[in-house]
């Protein structure tokens, strides 16, 4: 299995028996396999050793597994990612394809399904890349957002905006797609933290306050009176525009 010993699977458990026993199996199939036991460290593991698929908890400490998803697919919408929860209701398996994971298991697993899951996702991921060009011209080619008369090309990462031509930061970027994703909903600083940087609960920072401070500067005619990027009492920020 010589394609096989090139992927690299990092499992997201916080369960030591479970965790064990994946890791074992992963292993004997030849795969590379690393271990984090919380939401924190899972979310480093992912940017620091930039794994080929992700097995993903649901009920995590620190920082739960619906929202290390959301976390991921703001910066990599094609990293193969497959929930293994113990959460099964419709409910759940719903939340996690609208958030674009590409696959669901229940526990208890069957083991030989869930290792066939995985080489299906592999071998998914391994042609996407293979398409090479082809796919990479596909994303360049998507259309700028439009709001009021402030363009943003998430290809270049280049706005242009009340302020003039700006070169957006990853984290700039990042914090846009998350207002624009959940467009005309409002996100607690909390929540802002949790998906955006990463942090675990309870983190107190003035981070979002300053990066918001900096997106009214370029997007907003009138800082001080924002159209788009609005602060709600209590709740947090809203973007929202027709």
């Amino acid at each position: 299995m010589e394609e096989s010993a090139k992927n690299r699977i990092l499992v997201i458990e916080d369960d030591p028996h479970i965790a064990e026993g994946i890791e074992l199996n992963l292993s004997l199939q030849q795969y590379d396999v690393k271990v984090a036991r919380n939401g924190i460290d899972g979310l480093e593991a992912w940017k620091q050793w930039c794994p080929n698929l992700i097995v993903l908890d649901l009920m995590l400490p620190g920082i739960d597994g619906m929202q290390i998803l959301k976390s991921i697919r703001l910066e990599d919408e094609r990293l193969p990612i497959l929930i293994l929860s113990a959460k099964g209701d419709p409910s759940d398996k719903i939340d996690g394809l609208i958030e674009r994971v590409d696959d669901y298991m229940t526990k208890p697993f069957n083991l030989e399904e869930f290792l066939l899951r995985i080489k299906r996702l592999l071998t998914r991921d391994l042609w996407q890349q293979e398409q090479g060009d082809s796919f990479a011209a596909s994303q360049n080619n998507q259309k700028p957002y439009i709001f009021g008369e402030n363009s943003i090309d998430f290809s270049s990462g280049m706005a242009e905006c009340q302020a003039g031509s700006i070169q957006l930061t990853e984290q700039e970027i990042k914090l846009l797609k998350l207002f624009i994703v959940n467009k005309g909903k409002p996100l607690s600083r909390s929540k802002l933290l949790e998906i955006g940087w990463g942090y675990s609960k309870g983190t107190s920072t003035r981070t979002v306050d300053n990066y918001i401070v900096r997106l009214r500067r370029y997007f907003e005619k009138n800082p001080k009176k924002p159209t788009y990027f609005k602060s709600r009492r209590s709740l947090g920020y809203l973007f929202d525009h027709d």
